[in-house]
This record gives C-alpha cells, sequence and structure tokens, in this order.
C-alpha cells in the first residue's frame, strides 16, 4: 500500500464507525434498481436519436399563395391524367 491509500484508510475508519447500524439505506438492491432504470433511459434516448434521424421535415411556405414545387407539379399531373 502506499502512503496516498493508507492516510486515507486511517480517515475513513473512524467514519464508518459512526455510521449508525439501525440506518436503513438503499443497498445492493437499491443500486440495482437505479442501474436499470438508467439503462433502460440510455436505451430509450439511443432509440430515439434513431428514429429522429429518419424524419424528413420540410417548412411550410411563409407566404399562404405559394406552393411547394413538388406539390403544384403533382397536381398538375393529376389534372392532366384526369383529363
Amino acid at each position: 500500500m502506499s502512503a496516498t491509500s493508507t492516510l486515507a484508510m486511517t480517515h475513513l475508519v473512524p467514519l464508518a464507525k459512526d455510521l449508525d447500524e439501525n440506518k436503513v439505506t438503499p443497498g445492493v438492491l437499491g443500486f440495482i434498481v437505479f442501474a436499470v432504470i438508467g439503462g433502460a433511459v440510455w436505451l430509450l434516448m439511443k432509440s430515439m436519436n434513431k428514429h429522429m434521424k429518419r424524419v424528413n421535415f420540410e417548412e411550410a411556405p411563409e407566404e399562404p399563395g405559394k406552393a411547394p414545387a413538388a406539390a403544384s407539379t403533382e397536381g398538375a399531373k393529376g389534372e392532366e391524367r384526369t383529363a
């Protein structure tokens, strides 16, 4: 052991003796539940990022008179077919 670790242990041992034996702590079960929730959140965020990358968003034109180029060409083709 190095001098630093020995010094740290001598300071931590009195703190451990002050721990109340009747006090309830989360323990291993609390850590496991917290770790599972953290893993679930990580997986959900990963899935959300994957789905958000697939989103194709085109902003609507600001002027009501202008239509998008793709919509106007499709409308003209549809009119030619029915006529």
